[in-house]
């Protein structure tokens, strides 16, 4: 590995643990005990996509909120033939480019830019799309998932925190006339940590529940959406629930 691109990964602080060339990998900041979200994340997108590009290799990914880029690289490494990652915080880009080079990934880039403005820039409709970690720190999830749906050709990956699910019926204006609760969204405030590099950039976050995500997916124009069963000895936010991988097609 170029010894200035080591340098430059040995200065910087990383929220993955990136397997380097040289056999070396990256400490992540986060805490021991939550580093397996991750793994567990990566597991369940494998066990869809790795037969996924077995049987069509050549594929196009688009990563959603790309971070710095671990989940892109591992796209690529699970044999996409091009990945682009979308991320706003002009850091996590060049910390993606970074390890891009440092793992030499020719067919991985990163855009600058959020999903909320992806229509300026010179993305296209990828046959993968992936949305890891995203959605529940929205105040509009439901656009992001129409976005995520007029940007994807195949099939579309979306991974969140969800919060409790509410059901039954409701007046609807008056006693007589009531409707079908189809969903809810979890309020959640992140408006005094939108300079953190995980938070949400506006601060004010809708977590939908497993079902409300399902059925927003359908509405949009997914078919045959699931949910991705964890693995057994996964994160525990995902074994428990807390947190599900959604797959939709188009």
């Amino acid at each position: 590995m170029n010894p200035d691109i080591q340098q430059q990964i040995a200065q910087r602080d990383w929220f993955y643990r990136f397997e380097l060339p040289d056999g070396s990998a990256t400490d992540s900041y986060l805490p021991v005990s939550a580093q397996q979200v991750h793994d567990t994340r990566l597991a369940m997108v494998e066990q869809f996509l790795k037969p996924l590009l077995a049987d069509h290799p050549g594929l196009a990914a688009l990563d959603l909120a790309s971070h710095q880029g671990w989940f892109s690289l591992k796209a690529a490494a699970m044999g996409c033939a091009c990945v682009t990652g979308l991320e706003p915080r002009e850091q996590h880009v060049e910390d993606a480019r970074l390890m891009a080079r440092a793992t030499g990934s020719e067919n991985v880039r990163f855009v600058q830019s959020d999903i909320q403005n992806i229509a300026a820039t010179d993305i296209e409709p990828a046959d993968i799309v992936l949305m890891l970690g995203l959605i529940y720190h929205l105040e509009n999830p439901v656009a992001a998932i129409r976005t995520a749906h007029a940007y994807c050709r195949r099939v579309c990956l979306i991974e969140t925190q969800v919060g409790p699910h509410l059901s039954g019926m409701l007046d609807w204006g008056s006693y007589e006339f009531v409707r079908p609760i189809q969903g809810c969204f979890t309020v959640i405030d992140e408006t005094d940590e939108t300079h953190g590099g995980e938070a949400s950039t506006d601060g004010i976050c809708l977590a939908p529940s497993a079902e409300t995500l399902v059925w927003i997916m359908q509405k949009v124009g997914f078919r045959d959406v699931a949910l991705v069963p964890p693995p057994e000895q996964g994160y525990e936010q995902h074994r428990h629930g807390k947190r599900v991988l959604a797959v939709g097609w188009v």
